[in-house]
């Protein structure tokens, strides 16, 4: 059997893990390697629309204007005679 250690896990996350794991009837090693068993066992790739996290994170509501420099250029043109 292997083990895996996972680093920088947010302590919500790991505790939300944990309650799940205590409903369920289970201990969190338990529950966590059952995620993992079913994740892997799935052909399905998850992808992640980032247009829609960006949304989630900092849409509307949440975002921030930003000013845009112009995109006109300052070299002088250069012309091929």
């Amino acid at each position: 059997m292997a083990n895996i250690t996972v680093r920088d896990l947010p302590d919500q996350t790991k505790e939300k893990l944990r309650v799940k794991a205590a409903q369920s009837g289970v201990s969190l090693e338990a529950y966590v390697r059952l995620i993992l068993q079913t994740a892997s066992a799935s052909d399905r790739l998850v992808q992640f629309n980032v247009v829609e996290l960006a949304d989630k994170y900092f849409g509307a509501e949440d975002g921030v204007e930003l000013e845009l420099p112009s995109r006109a250029s300052e070299r002088p043109e250069i012309v091929f005679e």
